[in-house]
């Protein structure tokens, strides 16, 4: 027989969106218990954290709202609700102030996830806040309690309310894994194929291209991909391509994909320079120079760059060394690379689908299963890096949080 207990709610997954319900409830009065599989709290924000901990982003609201797509009318209230101004303010109130970088992105001054989330859990705590965790949530059992797998055998719990907030399925063995997409569906809830974000495409690379660059970045360059363009640093990586500035293109570029097979993309290696300046220096004599060194003189080029110059050179059935000044002006302005498969999903950053918005109600209540909430990542929404993530998990976990405790108080 399970272990039975009773909790007022019952918060299943100690990510952001999560944590975020739970202080909403706890400061309405509400005795919450925080469920989730790992050994400790906010695994995905750690990692997050790894790279500065971009919060959020100051660029005006309309435009912001912008950056998650045809999922913007859908968040739009849960981001009035919770702005990044406010966002900005509770780190303030736990002691971590913040700051805007030269692009506009927001960071901790600390520049890390760990003290943020230190502070953070101990409010929790002081506010009444259980944590339960090794607890992995295995669905709901013939009375309709939420069944969990603990390390002390299965344990069943009854909840006045229950929010969700299991994140999608990028980086699995740091907690988020999809499994509840299969428990949801067959409840009839209709759910959009979870897919990667914000990731990497594959490429077929040549063996000693890849053995030579792997691990090395293309800095200040401009991707193209149809009519968008995204100035940044993009990675080789040994099966292909990654960085912010191809994750502000992915969604497209997987959609292209899943639709033709592969996508043509454009890397600009010198958008500083115009073509017709890049001829010109490239008609001067190379002399006995070599190739590579000459381009390294004459366009500033670094060696991986040079090295993806000859990688397309070798495509076309050409050699640098033989292109016409105009020719090879016009290459280093746009070096085609041909993406043919999108990077997996557990390697993403963040996942494309989820729980429908058509199946939530204005407070995020699953209207199939009343008093059962989404929040979070686990919803059908994507935006690019820069911020934008974790400002829609922390919103969408406080209004998730209000309706439960609307729902508390009806």
């Amino acid at each position: 027989m399970p272990d039975v207990h009773h909790v007022q709610a019952a918060i299943i997954g100690a990510g952001p969106a999560g944590l975020m319900a739970a202080e909403v409830l706890a400061k309405g009065g509400v005795r919450v218990t925080v469920f989730d599989a790992m050994p400790s709290a906010g695994r995905k924000f750690l990692m997050a954290g790894r790279g500065g901990l971009n919060l959020t982003h100051s660029e005006p609201l309309p435009q912001f709202l912008t950056r998650y797509g045809a999922a913007a009318s859908h968040l739009q209230s849960s981001i009035d609700a919770f702005k990044p101004e406010a966002l900005r303010q509770w780190a303030d109130d736990l002691a971590q102030p913040t700051f805007v970088g030269s692009s506009g992105r927001v960071f901790p001054k600390t520049l890390k996830a760990s003290p943020l989330l230190r502070a953070w859990l101990k409010r929790l705590d002081s506010i009444g806040v259980a944590l339960a965790l090794r607890h992995r949530w295995s669905g709901w059992d013939g009375d309709g309690r939420l069944e969990f797998q603990t390390p002390g055998g299965e344990r069943a719990i009854t909840a006045d309310a229950t929010i969700m907030a299991l994140g999608g399925a990028s980086w699995p063995r740091l907690g988020s894994d999809g499994a509840w997409v299969e428990r949801l569906a067959g409840r009839g809830i209709a759910i959009a194929p979870l897919q990667p974000a914000n990731s990497g495409f594959d490429v077929e690379w040549s063996g000693v291209f890849r053995d030579r660059f792997e691990g090395q970045p293309l800095k200040n360059v401009a991707l193209s991909f149809g009519s968008h363009t995204m100035r940044g640093e993009v990675l080789v990586t040994r099966g292909g391509i990654e960085g912010g500035a191809i994750y502000a293109l992915s969604a497209m570029l997987r959609e292209h994909i899943s639709a033709s097979g592969s996508a043509a993309l454009n890397i600009d290696l010198r958008p500083d320079i115009a073509t017709a300046e890049l001829a010109i220096r490239m008609s001067a004599p190379r002399g006995k120079q070599s190739v590579s060194n000459w381009l390294r003189k004459a366009a500033g080029l670094s060696p991986v760059a040079i090295g993806l110059l000859q990688e397309a050179a070798r495509a076309a059935g050409d050699s640098l060394a033989s292109m016409p000044p105009p020719v090879l002006a016009a290459m280093i302005r746009a070096v085609p690379i041909s993406l043919t498969g999108v990077a997996p999903l557990a390697r993403a950053i963040s996942t494309a689908g989820g729980v429908a918005f058509s199946e939530l109600d204005e407070d995020y209540m699953i209207r199939r299963l009343p008093g059962v909430f989404a929040a979070g990542e686990m919803l059908d929404w994507e935006a690019p890096t820069g911020g934008y993530l974790l400002q829609a998990s922390f919103a969408t976990g406080a209004a998730a949080g209000r309706g439960a405790l609307k729902w508390l108080r009806r």
